[in-house]
């Protein structure tokens, strides 16, 4: 089930990026480390550009649109998740405005910090709410044909593979930016190579 496996790559590659960030609002708060403006904004950006824009459309297409042709009974999870999903620019809106706004002035530290913190607990839910309630439905109710078809979808545009930006000229290499965000961010989550540089 190639679709299962990317899916949870996917998911395992956002909360990476979520808890490192996580650990570097900690460690400026606590003083221990000046902030990389450039690589909060690079990270930032990445949780717009793969999961926001590319993996969410994944799902809706490949996963709940054809569990939901199958069973009724992952409909309110589904409608949750999907109004989630279309709200993903104003999400990321507030995200970005807070990284400017910490960024341009040091005051708003703490308002960077809770914009942050209420990202990452939204997607928290939001991924255990997929993991826990809707995925255990797509293994039970899932036909060979829907398989294949979710297969085939998460594999022509697996971007950690880089599947889809190597096919495409001008698109995101998601696995070299993640690479990238890994290299620059401080040890003991990166490499600590920083700062980063876009």
């Amino acid at each position: 089930m190639d679709a299962m496996r990317i899916l949870m790559d996917e998911h395992q590659s956002l909360a990476a990026i979520i808890h490192a960030i996580r650990h570097m609002i900690g460690e400026i708060g606590a003083g221990r480390l000046q902030p990389d403006h450039k690589l909060l904004e690079a990270m930032v950006h990445y949780l717009d550009a793969y999961p926001e824009k590319r993996h969410h459309p994944k799902e809706d297409e490949f996963l709940f649109g054809p569990l939901r042709a199958r069973t009724h009974d992952a409909d309110a999870a589904l409608d949750r998740l999907e109004a989630e999903h279309a709200q993903a620019d104003a999400r990321i809106a507030v995200l970005a405005a807070a990284v400017k706004g910490y960024a341009q002035d040091p005051a708003h530290f703490e308002a960077f910090k809770a914009a942050f913190n209420d990202y990452a607990a939204f997607y928290r839910t939001h991924m255990m709410t997929e993991e826990r309630e809707v995925l255990p439905l797509i293994r039970k109710h899932f036909t060979a044909e829907d398989w294949a078809r979710a297969n085939a979808g998460f594999i022509a545009d697996d971007p950690l593979s880089g599947t889809r930006a190597s096919a495409r000229a001008g698109e995101e290499d998601f696995a070299h930016i993640f690479s990238r965000l890994v290299a620059a961010a401080p040890a003991p989550i990166g490499l600590g190579a920083g700062p980063y540089k876009g």
